[in-house]
């Protein structure tokens, strides 16, 4: 069975009623991993084979008491806050270091040759919690079930902001798998984050190495690239000088965005063929369609370059364009 992942849509509040769970929105790589007879093999979101990438995840899926599953989470790296970072994971992955990793899992697609996709989401879940029940071990296993509370989904957005988590996704319980985008799964964020296409840099100054800014963009309806600001903090001087290792062997001379930006920032820049993806998290958009206050927050190996658009909230069902979520609407929320 392939790994066909529902994405979430991106609104403004979290939905009301019972009709939907809500779960943390957890700070990592979305993954599939099929397991079939003690062999295990985990897949991006984009269909790449990563399973040599988070070993242990899938050292830890392989032992479980199952002849085959298809299961669907988040691999992270989990703090000592109990918060999961992007940021810390992409550090332990460069450095070559290895942070304990936990693969959180929320979907269960398949089990036992029995297809669960066209099963309510909240009896997927309760099979996907028993299987992990039964193989449980150890104090802190690798793979743990992602837990849900029904409905209050204004009071569990507001207390996973105050814990400084990134946000909540809410699900409709009682739908089947739809694969791709849809308005069954929502994503409310706490913070504006998302994923931004490197078009070029600029040289560093002072004591810096590697590069000054990431300079960024995403495409319009259109299909043209439109530049959204840049980005200069956030990088380890180590991450820096291996990302513009990995720029200059992209280079190009010709500007790639439509409009090109402002002179000022032309005759300082290198451009480069849009093939990276970067995500970065910032303080608002302004009307002209540029973020500030941003910070990098790593590579999105798992993302291919035309996906990436501006996200803007969308009112679905009982998310609501009303207090808190409002103003950040108003402010150019992404």
């Amino acid at each position: 069975m392939r790994y066909e992942p529902q994405l979430a849509t991106l609104v403004a509040e979290a939905p009301a009623g019972d009709d939907w769970l809500h779960e943390i929105k957890y700070d990592g790589y979305r993954i599939g991993c099929a397991v079939k007879r003690g062999v295990a093999r985990l897949t991006s979101r984009n269909g790449n084979d990563w399973t040599d990438r988070f070993a242990e995840v899938a050292a830890a899926a392989a032992a479980l008491p199952v002849e085959s599953a298809l299961m669907d989470g988040e691999v992270a790296v989990l703090q000592p806050d109990g918060r999961t970072s992007f940021q810390a994971l992409q550090n332990a992955l460069g450095a070559g270091r290895r942070d304990p990793l936990v693969y959180f899992v929320f979907d269960l697609h398949e089990l036992d040759g029995d297809d669960l996709r066209r099963r309510p989401l909240e009896e997927r879940k309760r099979a996907l919690r028993e299987l992990i029940e039964r193989s449980r071990g150890g104090r802190a296993p690798v793979i743990r079930y992602s837990d849900h509370v029904v409905g209050h989904g204004a009071r569990f957005f507001t207390e996973a902001c105050k814990t400084g988590l990134e946000g909540i996704i809410a699900k409709r319980r009682s739908e089947p798998h739809r694969a791709g985008r849809t308005t069954g799964w929502l994503k409310i964020k706490c913070i504006l984050r998302q994923e931004l296409i490197i078009g070029g840099f600029t040289d560093p100054e002072g004591s810096r190495a590697g590069l000054g800014a990431l300079l960024l963009g995403a495409y319009d309806e259109g299909g043209a690239l439109t530049y959204a600001g840049k980005v200069g903090t956030g990088f380890t001087q180590g991450a820096a000088v291996a990302l513009r290792e990995r720029l200059d062997a992209i280079e190009q001379r010709e500007c790639p965005f439509e409009p090109r930006p402002e002179a000022r920032l032309v005759r300082k820049a290198h451009w480069v063929r849009p093939a990276l993806v970067a995500e970065v998290a910032f303080a608002e958009w302004t009307a002209d369609g540029r973020i500030r206050h941003s910070s990098f927050q790593g590579m999105r190996e798992d993302r291919s370059p035309r996906e990436v658009v501006r996200e803007r909230p969308r009112e679905v069902g009982g998310a609501r364009r009303t207090g808190r979520g409002a103003d950040r609407r108003k402010r150019g929320d992404e």
